[in-house]
This record gives structure tokens, C-alpha cells and sequence, in this order.
């Protein structure tokens, strides 16, 4: 029989719906029942994609005798990181506070009123190698609950009391200055993989958020180690295996130092910010080969990952048929099955196949024959080394592909996680309206449209307000932080692509919404969740990047680019106070807050104000966007004044309305630091203008 998940949308909580344990969702119903029964609450945290979630259900969850041992000690309860990711923030810091480490699947035992006493991450069935089991670690807290009360109560009033002291302490310091710049940058730099790019050895993450912020270092500095930093890692990450080299798209990370060998899982939120990262890097160096990544990323998306709603799903397994990986491996001899003999051959030797395989099962450290594809070098090189035409060599390693495609279609998929989160389709918005714009593509801004519309239009209450997770016609949960900051990027990144001025309209709203609910009046900055939101422990305002970015750097770039947009200056004090309200921690470790460190590039300057005045969508207005969004100019907002009288930017930024064309043809009118030049009517003189502005 099936459990209480049966009855929840989150994919993750419906793979333990069948689970012998005798699983709550988050919810009264389990803390009335752990109060009333006078036992402790057994929290699992994890996510549908997560390999050792998994592991640790295949095991104990899904074992008679755990789940005997589970029920008779426990009200447990299952949730969904990904759809609450207000919950698993809160006892992350506890479990981190209490171990030292932190990660999935995350294992909470708290009292009935929420106060917890232990804290794990995978915790195998049987103890081993001085990790102790569920076979033994329940039977210990059952007789610690019942006997030693006073013991547990004691822990848990100082777990949460720390929680408590750590969440109230002031962050407020002073104004970040360009030195945190210098200093951001010098860490990276210390921890920078100088021959196969990214930070540290292993395992790898691509933390895009770094590279969007040495993007923008570069540019202020012009310091070629900063641009160096970027390509490198975006080079090596796009030859690695952590590239899906035959379906496209990027795996979560990489096990090893040199990118070969992925954990599989594919996340929204990774495609959506590494096509940033290959978009900016290619305006900033016009490197056909970082738009022909980014337009592979889409491509991935769009198949796999989009809804018929034309919203994007979260994630897909690292997993099928109970093994990580199993749909993206080859064999050589299976490749030599599906190819010519000379395809064939071309296949295993430029990505680097083995006979014995060069992927080796996680758990035993065996090699099984099987083969992650990589590149050891670009293929432009690869042709110079075999003299071969570089456009031929790619054309039939192309069709290779596409072969091996067709033939791994065939395969069993990884499960997808088919719920649609509005932050992370925030996030995807913002990588197709910037590639649209970057790559002069209006579908793909007319793709980015339709998410933006779907959100809108499906993902929020009567209010208004933003609702965080949609899945089976179900929009649910009170939208957070995240969810507010990601979707204004993604439409502030509409309109620059599309002009059209409900984007605008609507990211106002969501601020609106963001400052009136979120904004903390006494220390600054955003919480994570809303001042009518359930309450837990702590409520959690946070500055530091994770995955992603945080949500206040984005919502303070946002802040931002808004009073460039319309000219009111409140939008940039409050980014201020936001910004002071982090100082202090930024000064401690400086490369712990690219993102916001981004945010505050652009407000120490120089930033660029550009208005095009003219009919839309005529040639001369075209070339004038053209060469506004052909470079990378990070520090910009960008403006259409369309010859409407009666235009719906007039009453978003008055400032416009004196924009007018000159001799009725296409003009632009470029402001620096609220400076203004001449008007220019011609493309040639507007990139000089663009290109004077780059520096301080």
C-alpha cells in the first residue's frame, strides 16, 4: 500500500510513495501526530535527481526492517528540497552547524515543536568504517528520547539557540568598495586550476557566477588573467565529459580535476547560467565556438527539458535502470555496432575511447568497458594534426553524432523531475533573452516569451504574487526570494531583447512585491522567505552564493538596472542599504559573493544608459540594437523610444519622452553616469561611443 506521499505532487516524494516507511509531507498534520504520539520527527531532505537519496532509499527506506525500526521510533518526513527550499535552508545550517559538513540526502531528528538534536547526510543501513547505520542509529535515538530526555531537550536548546544567535547577528558594515573587487579576484586567482581551469582540484563545479564576475573584472581592469581565468575553464569544461557530447547540455560536476568523468544528473538551473557565461564570453571575444556551445545548451533545453505549456522542467537523473550514468556510456564496440568502420574509428579516437572503458563504477572503483566521450583538444586542432578541413571533420563527426543519438535514444531514460520552479525558469529566461539578443535570434525571445508568459499567467495567487512550484495543471507554494529575484533578471533580460514594455511592467510588479513582503526595515537586505510565509526556526536572509546566486545579488543587480530604467533614485538607495547590509561579510571572504560583487560592479560605474528612438523594427533600428548588443557591455541598460506618441515606455521611464529621432531616422542617445553625449544616428558612431565608455 501505498504511503501519504501518494498524494504529493514533488516527483522525489512520489518515489518513496511505495516505501514501507510510514512517510508525512512537511506538514500540521505530522507535527500534531509526533506531539500526539510523544515521539521525535525523523526529516529527510532530498531531490529526485539526487544519486545518494537513492542509494539511502534502495537501502533503508525501502528495508522492512528499517522501516519497522523508522516507524515504531519516528513520525518521518520527506521533503522535497527543491520544492522547499525554505525548509532544507534552515536545517543545512543546522546540519553544517552540528557536523561540519552539509550535502544530500540530509538527515534531520528534531522534537515535535521543530528543535533539532542530530544531524547527518547518507547514513548507510548496516554501521561500517565508523559510519553508523540506520540498523543501529534508530534503536540509540529511541532510547535516548525515552530515557534520557532532559539530554535532548538540552541539545536541541542550544542548536537552536545558535540557529537563533547566527541569524540575528548583524551583517551591516560598510559600503563595498572597488577593493573588494581586487580582493575577490585574488582569491579566485589562488584557488584558480591553471591547467585545466575551474577552482580547487576535486570535485569540480562549474560555478558560473565566478566567471560572470571575472567577466566583468576583466573589463574594468583589463587585466588579461581575468579573461584567461574565464576561457580556460569554459574550454575545458566544454571538452570534458561533463558535456554531453552527444545530446548536449552540462552535467551537475565533475568527479576528477580534469572535467572527464561527470556525476550525470542535469540541472535547469546549470544550463540556464553556463549559457550565460558562454553568451558573455562570446560578445567578449567573438568566439564563434562559445555561441556554438550556448546554442547546443539551448538546443538540449528545448528538446528535453520544456513543457508543452512552455514552461522548463527542473532536472534529469543521474541514474537508469539502477546504475549512475547507464544512458550516457558507450563501449567501443558498441560504438563500432551503430557507425562505419571509419566513423567508427574517427569516434574513438578523437573522444578518447578505451577498450577496458574510462569511466569507473562509483562504488567499486572498477573500470566496466565503458566510456564517458571526450575531447582531449578542440577539434580545430584535432584537424591540423590529422590535415584534415576543420569544416569536414566536423561535419562527419556531426553525423556521427546524430547516429549515436538516434541509437542512445533507444536506451532507458533517466527519470526527469517534471516540476516547474519559477526561479529557475526565471534563470532560463534570462539565458534566452540574452542569447536572443547577443545572437540577433527572436525566436529565441520569443521562446523566452512564452516561459515569462507561463509563469505569469500560471504561477501566481489572486495578489499576484509569485507561487514557487507548478506541476500537473497545480501551482503551489509561496514563492521566495529566489523566485522573485530570478524572474525580474528574466524579464529585465526580456525587454532588452524583445522592447516590449510589459516585460518592464511586470518586473515592477514583482519588486513591488518583493520590497513589501521580503525587505528587512531594520538591517537590510532581503530574507529568503516572506513576512507572512510559515514559520520556522529562523527566518533566513542570506548573501552567500551557492549553486546559484544568491538571491540578494540578484535582487540588487535588479534594484540597479530599475533606477537606470526609470530614473527614480529610490531603487539605488535601497540597493545601497542592501549592499552595506552585506559588508561585512564580504570583507571577511570576499570570493564567497561574486554574484553580489557583480552588483557591485555596476554600481560603482561606470554604467552605460543607451535609448534607440525610432520605429520598431525598421533596419536603421536594428542596426543601431545591433551594435549595442553585439559586444559585452555588462554595465548597460538599454532602452526602445518607439515613434508612438502614446508609447508604453513614457509612463515606465518619463526620462524618454525628449528622445526623439533625428531627421526621422533612427537615433541613439548614450548617457554615462547619468552624463549624456550627442545623439548618434549612425552604427559606426555609436559603437565609438560604447567602446569610449569601457573605462573608468
Amino acid at each position: 500500500m501505498s504511503n501519504r506521499l501518494a498524494h504529493e505532487q514533488s516527483p522525489y516524494l512520489l518515489q518513496h510513495k511505495d516505501n514501507p516507511v510510514d512517510w508525512f509531507p512537511w506538514s500540521e498534520d505530522a507535527f500534531r501526530r509526533a506531539e500526539e504520539e510523544d515521539k521525535p520527527i525523523f526529516l529527510s531532505i532530498g531531490y529526485s535527481t539526487c544519486h545518494w537519496c537513492h542509494v539511502m532509499e534502495y537501502e533503508s527506506f525501502e528495508n522492512e526492517e528499517v522501516a519497522r525500526l523508522m516507524n515504531d521510533a519516528f513520525i518521518p518526513i520527506k521533503v522535497d528540497r527543491e520544492e522547499r527550499p525554505d525548509v532544507d535552508g534552515v536545517y543545512m545550517n543546522v546540519c553544517q552547524m552540528m557536523t561540519g559538513q552539509g550535502g544530500w540526502p540530509l538527515t534531520i531528528i528534531m522534537t515535535p515543536d521543530k528543535r533539532p538534536f542530530h544531524a547527518a547526510t547518507y547514513i548507510p543501513r548496516e554501521s561500517r568504517f565508523g559510519r553508523v547505520g540506520m540498523l543501529d542509529l534508530v534503536p540509540r535515538i529511541k532510547d535516548v528520547w525515552e530515557n534520557r530526555r532532559d539530554d535532548v531537550l538540552k541539545t536541541a536548546g542550544q542548536v537552536t539557540g545558535a540557529l537563533e544567535r547566527t541569524a540575528q547577528a548583524s551583517a551591516a558594515g560598510p559600503e563595498p568598495t572597488e577593493q573588494r573587487l581586487h580582493d575577490a579576484f585574488r582569491q579566485l586567482e589562488g584557488r584558480f586550476d591553471s591547467r585545466y581551469g575551474g577552482f580547487g582540484s576535486a570535485p569540480k563545479f562549474p560555478s558560473p557566477h565566478n566567471l560572470l564576475f571575472l567577466l566583468r573584472y576583466w573589463h574594468r581592469t583589463d587585466l588579461r588573467a581575468a579573461l584567461d581565468m574565464v576561457t580556460t575553464t569554459l574550454d575545458f569544461m566544454r571538452l570534458g565529459g561533463i558535456f554531453d557530447h552527444v545530446g548536449f547540455g552540462f552535467h551537475r560536476y565533475a568527479t576528477d580535476r580534469t572535467w572527464l568523468l561527470p556525476h550525470f544528473e542535469k540541472m535547469l538551473y546549470d544550463q540556464a547560467l553556463l549559457a550565460i557565461a558562454y553568451t558573455e564570453a562570446h560578445q567578449a571575444t567573438s568566439r564563434a565556438d562559445y555561441r556554438r556551445t550556448t546554442e547546443e545548451i539551448i538546443e538540449y533545453v528545448l528538446r528535453d527539458m520544456r513543457s508543452p505549456e512552455g514552461g522548463f522542467y527542473s532536472a534529469e537523473d543521474a541514474d537508469s535502470e539502477g546504475r549512475e550514468g547507464k544512458f550516457y556510456v558507450w563501449t567501443v564496440e558498441e560504438v563500432h555496432e551503430v557507425l562505419a568502420t571509419d566513423e567508427a574509428a574517427l569516434i574513438v579516437d578523437v573522444f578518447g575511447l578505451r577498450k577496458e572503458g574510462n569511466f569507473e563504477e562509483e562504488a567499486t572503483g572498477e573500470r566496466t568497458g565503458e566510456n564517458v566521450l571526450h575531447l582531449e583538444q578542440k577539434l580545430e586542432t584535432v584537424a591540423r594534426d590529422r590535415d584534415e578541413n576543420p569544416v569536414v571533420l566536423r561535419q562527419t563527426i556531426e553525423n556521427a553524432r546524430r547516429k549515436l543519438f538516434d541509437r542512445r535514444a533507444q536506451r532507458i531514460r533517466p527519470a526527469r523531475d517534471d516540476k516547474i520552479l519559477a526561479d529557475w525558469n526565471g534563470l532560463m529566461i534570462a539565458a534566452l533573452a540574452k542569447a536572443s539578443a547577443a545572437f540577433d535570434d527572436p525566436l529565441l525571445a520569443q521562446t523566452a516569451g512564452e516561459a515569462a508568459g507561463f509563469v505569469l499567467r500560471e504561477m501566481r495567487d489572486n495578489s499576484g504574487r509569485l507561487l514557487h512550484r507548478f506541476r500537473n495543471g497545480e501551482a503551489a507554494i509561496a514563492g521566495h526570494l529566489d523566485d522573485y529575484a530570478y524572474m525580474i533578471w528574466g524579464l529585465l533580460e526580456l525587454y532588452e531583447a524583445s522592447f516590449d514594455p510589459k516585460m518592464l511592467s511586470e518586473a515592477l510588479e514583482l519588486n513591488r512585491h518583493l520590497v513589501t513582503h521580503f525587505w528587512d526595515d531594520t538591517g537590510g537586505g532581503f530574507y529568503f522567505t516572506a513576512d507572512d510565509a510559515e514559520s520556522l526556526l529562523v527566518r533566513r536572509k542570506e548573501f552567500y552564493d551557492g549553486a546559484v546566486p544568491s538571491g540578494n545579488a540578484v535582487a540588487m543587480h535588479n534594484l540597479l538596472r530599475l533606477e537606470r530604467i526609470t530614473g527614480d533614485a529610490g531603487f539605488g538607495e535601497r540597493a545601497s542599504t542592501l549592499a552595506k547590509s552585506a559588508g561585512d561579510a564580504i570583507e571577511k571572504m570576499p570570493s564567497g559573493f561574486t554574484a553580489l560583487l557583480s552588483a557591485v560592479d555596476f554600481a560603482l560605474g561606470p554604467t552605460l544608459e543607451v535609448v534607440i528612438a525610432g520605429r520598431a523594427e525598421s533596419p536603421d533600428t536594428t542596426e543601431l540594437a545591433r551594435a549595442v548588443q553585439d559586444i559585452f557591455l555588462p554595465n548597460k541598460v538599454l532602452l526602445f523610444r518607439s515613434s508612438d506618441e502614446n508609447d508604453a515606455i513614457i509612463k515606465i521611464a518619463p526620462f524618454v519622452a525628449a528622445h526623439t529621432t533625428i531627421d526621422d531616422r533612427a537615433t541613439a542617445y548614450v548617457c554615462r553616469n547619468f552624463t549624456c553625449d550627442a545623439p548618434v544616428t549612425s552604427a559606426t558612431d555609436l559603437m565609438t561611443a560604447l567602446l569610449q565608455k569601457r573605462t573608468v
